[in-house]
């Protein structure tokens, strides 16, 4: 699992803000990899071509209202966007295409987000954000539990 993100503007560190959090809800599980990715890039190659399964968290936006969750899934995380959904769109993307030019990355690729209400200069997630991350956690933690992977 990979929280990506930059955290000196708001929700856009949103990947990076709940791995703690999300720590606490997957603890016990030893096949769970927690990566802090930050704005790493090309230095995320290693860990997604190792991964079964990848889990990527990061703010996107998707024009949906402040704090909804979004989780998009293989096909609909396309190589390239059109338009920028996320934030770190053309570093993760360059990483996934590596991973696949290469022969190698996980079978499966989930990006969960939520929309941000603000991405200006600032550290801590705005009101919307925060009140979405619950949601957010259960919706990876229950995804773990569908790929089978307890602890």
């Amino acid at each position: 699992m990979l929280g990506i993100g930059n955290i000196l503007h708001s929700d856009e560190g949103l990947g990076v803000h709940i791995l703690p959090e999300l720590r606490k809800a997957l603890h016990g599980r030893e096949r769970v990899e927690i990566i802090e990715g930050a704005t790493d890039g090309l230095r995320l190659l290693g860990p997604v071509e190792e991964a079964e399964y990848l889990i990527v968290i990061d703010a996107i936006r998707a024009e949906a209202e402040p704090g909804t969750i979004i989780v998009l899934k293989g096909g609909d995380i396309p190589a390239y966007f059109s338009r920028k959904l996320s934030i770190h769109q053309i570093g993760f993307q360059e990483v996934l295409q590596a991973a696949q030019w290469r022969g190698k990355g996980p079978k499966e690729v989930m990006l969960f987000g939520i929309e941000p209400a603000s991405l200006a200069f600032g550290i801590g997630l705005s009101e919307e954000v925060r009140q979405a991350v619950p949601a957010l956690i259960d919706a990876v933690v229950g995804q773990i539990e569908r790929w089978g992977i307890g602890p």
